[in-house]
């Protein structure tokens, strides 16, 4: 009996250390959870359209399963790859804060998990909360290889709105009766343009406006008077996308991971590598109706594009058994949205204008005041020679396709170059001399010079670890103006400014908002304009930033840029797992 209560004080003495420790240092409470995952690649069959094919995918589901993890958590994905392609994983929007290793763009971070191999990704999430996604990182395989990343606020933690009833995943996707993979491949071997897509979908299902698709539609059931929360995704490989929902006003609550100033609006615009948290407040009685929910793309290049709309319906759970059953729902009036012209630009910018950080105490706008680097970059298409004895379909006289940042199109290496940089072995891989500034200044987006040559080359920006960044993206007529989705690995940044034409560097930054901008990963720079983001390189590692047009990034719009360490050890990236893929 002695010893037991002896073992019941110490328990006890145990407990109250444990408590106490707690109290001291809260942030312990809250430590999150490792969470484990397991990505088969393989192949399966999906039947779209009338038109069966084998495609690419995760455990044999598209889209790809869900990731779902609270602020805080640790996630580990191991990934073993199944299929003759080679395969890496992009956790789109995840910082990655000394994790560069799980990044997963391919050359850029890591080299790609060959036939028959593994890889384990490893990352924690921290200061993020609200909605991003997974996505294949080579080639065009993101095409039918994406899922959403769920992250949910720490436990305890509410909302900044009202708790909603239910919340739903809606992903934007393309789908090729064609192999995507065939189809890139086409289009940089000939020059031209590639073939479009042949729908879009919502969760993976084209829905009733596409021949042959009535039973794959994506159906949403509500109840009247509930508050749903929609997690929207746009996973689609080259289109920007305007969705709404006939006969109801969306509260836009949270983009990229980032909570905002709720807005209503009955039209939303989401570009690829976006996310957008919205919440729907349902009908408060049996609206004896069904409702289309409508995506059509936004459209600015001069090239083609695939101007269909992808429809799912929305449906009212009725009140009472006597209220019309399932099969007579069909009887009930539909009702669709009325969405903004294709290539409304006015639209996007006011949409865009509308996002505000919450900027408040609990979610401060930590916006860079104080500038360290500046750097402007012009983005867009142009051109390269057709290879001799070959005959291209570009643009102008026997050229192919090509575009990029500051004139440079980039080539990806066949090393590494997270690899290169922390083994110090740059030589041959890249080089530091990307420009800060355009290499042949004229007006950019007015009339377009004659010569629409690019450079070629594997260049990169090397910054000082905390550096504060400035960074001005223009959107140039060459070739045609043109809306460019453009992501930034590694880091959110505030959009601190946009306007039309050419940036004036004197006249526009003081209208620039330090007070409470939007924080994203990715952002739209208009076509014909221009936008000014601000961050700071507190990230040690080698970070991407590409046009989330896939056919863009094909063609070369893209660039890295390499943060140093710094001088604390948990400003510094650590070596790279053992299993880290080999090229």
């Amino acid at each position: 009996m002695g010893a037991s209560l002896l073992q019941s004080t110490a328990m006890l003495r145990f407990l109250f250390l444990v408590l106490n420790t707690l109290l001291v240092v809260p942030e312990l409470a809250s430590a999150g959870i490792t969470r484990h995952y397991k990505f088969n690649i393989k192949l399966h069959s999906v039947t779209r359209l009338c038109h069966t094919k084998s495609i690419v995918s995760v455990n044999g589901q598209f889209p790809g399963p869900r990731i779902i993890a609270r602020e805080g958590d640790r996630v580990v994905v191991t990934v073993v790859n199944n299929v003759q392609n080679n395969v890496t994983i992009h956790w789109h929007g995840i910082r990655q804060l000394q994790s560069g290793w799980a990044d997963g763009p391919a050359y850029v971070t890591q080299c790609p998990i060959q036939t028959g191999q593994s890889y384990v990704y490893n990352f924690t999430i921290t200061g993020q909360r609200g909605t991003l996604f997974w996505h294949a990182h080579i080639s065009w395989l993101r095409s039918t290889v994406y899922g959403p990343i769920i992250i949910l606020p720490k436990k305890n933690v509410p909302y900044p709105f009202a708790k909603p009833y239910k919340e739903v995943p809606i992903i934007f996707g393309e789908w090729w009766n064609a192999d995507p993979e065939a189809v890139i491949t086409q289009a940089l071997q000939n020059g031209g343009g590639p073939n479009v897509s042949d729908a879009y979908t919502i969760n993976g299902l084209p829905g009733p406006l596409y021949n042959c698709s009535a039973q794959d539609t994506f159906k949403l059931k509500v109840k009247p008077g509930k508050t749903y929360l929609l997690r929207l995704i746009n996973a689609a490989l080259n289109d920007e996308l305007f969705f709404s929902i006939a006969n109801h006003t969306l509260t836009v609550v949270d983009v990229d991971a980032i909570y905002v100033k709720p807005f209503k609006t009955d039209t939303i615009l989401i570009t690829p590598g976006q996310t957008t948290n919205l919440l729907l407040k349902a009908k408060p009685h049996f609206p004896n109706a069904t409702f289309l929910m409508a995506a059509r793309p936004y459209a600015t290049g001069r090239g083609t594009f695939d101007n269909s709309t992808v429809a799912g319906l929305l449906h009212y759970e009725p009140p009472s058994k006597s209220s019309p059953s399932a099969s007579s729902f069909k009887n009930l009036p539909v009702f669709k949205p009325t969405l903004p012209p294709l290539n409304d630009t006015s639209f996007a910018a006011n949409f865009t204008r509308k996002l505000r950080s919450l900027a408040n105490s609990e979610f401060p706008a930590n916006v860079p005041k104080k500038v360290d680097k500046r750097f402007f970059f012009t983005v867009g298409l142009g051109t390269n020679p057709c290879p001799q004895n070959q005959t291209c379909q570009g643009p102008s006289n026997n050229t192919k396709f090509s575009a990029s940042v500051n004139n440079v199109s980039f080539v990806l290496p066949t090393t590494a170059i997270l690899q290169a940089h922390f083994f110090q072995q740059s030589k041959g891989v890249y080089t530091t001399d990307f420009p800060t500034t355009p290499t042949f200044p004229f007006n950019y987006t007015g009339t377009p010079p004659n010569n629409t040559m690019v450079s070629n080359g594997t260049k990169v920006v090397v910054l000082p670890f905390n550096t504060s960044v400035e960074l001005v993206l223009q959107d140039t007529s060459i070739l045609g103006i043109e809306s460019h989705p453009l992501h930034l690995h590694g880091f959110n940044f505030f959009l601190v400014g946009q306007g039309f034409g050419n940036f004036d560097s004197k006249k526009d930054p003081p209208k620039f908002n330090l007070v409470d901008p939007v924080e994203r990963n990715t952002v739209g720079v208009p076509s014909g304009g221009w936008v000014a983001i601000r961050f700071f390189a507190d990230n040690p590692g080698v970070w991407f930033m590409h046009c989330h047009l896939e056919v863009h990034t094909s063609w070369g719009l893209k660039m890295a840029w390499i943060v140093t360490d710094g001088k604390l050890p948990n400003q510094k990236l650590p070596p790279p797992p053992s299993d880290l893929p080999q090229c």
